[in-house]
């Protein structure tokens, strides 16, 4: 029986100084096809080395309040996944009162 596999593709298109230009993203599974985006986050936990290996672009381009706005709901959504993956509902609550915390601090709660 034949595993199915689901690819995930990242393209930046860099200047001449290698700063990101064009951030572009592919995931056929998810009807994503060459759709751009400002900014990105990824991280990969190497199992070996028991560390986390992370890349960040953004374009230079990305306006200042959205990169505020990014960091927010990734720090949100980065709550929720943690409660989903712990179930530690403290820690959780926790980590939601430093996303409002945070929020209130970059004025971004209207």
């Amino acid at each position: 029986m034949a595993q199915h596999t689901s690819k995930i593709e990242l393209n930046v298109e860099l200047d001449e100084n290698r700063v990101p230009e064009t951030l572009l993203w592919s995931a056929q599974d998810g009807g994503i096809n060459n759709e751009e985006a400002k900014a990105m986050m990824l991280s990969v936990w190497d199992h070996q080395a028991k560390e986390t290996l992370r890349i960040d672009l953004w374009t230079k381009d990305m306006p200042v309040d959205e990169m505020k706005q990014f960091f927010h709901q990734t720090l949100v959504a980065m709550s929720d996944t943690f409660n989903r993956a712990t179930q530690d509902e403290k820690m959780t609550a926790t980590m939601k009162d430093f996303c409002d915390y945070f929020a209130e601090k970059l004025e971004l709660k209207k």
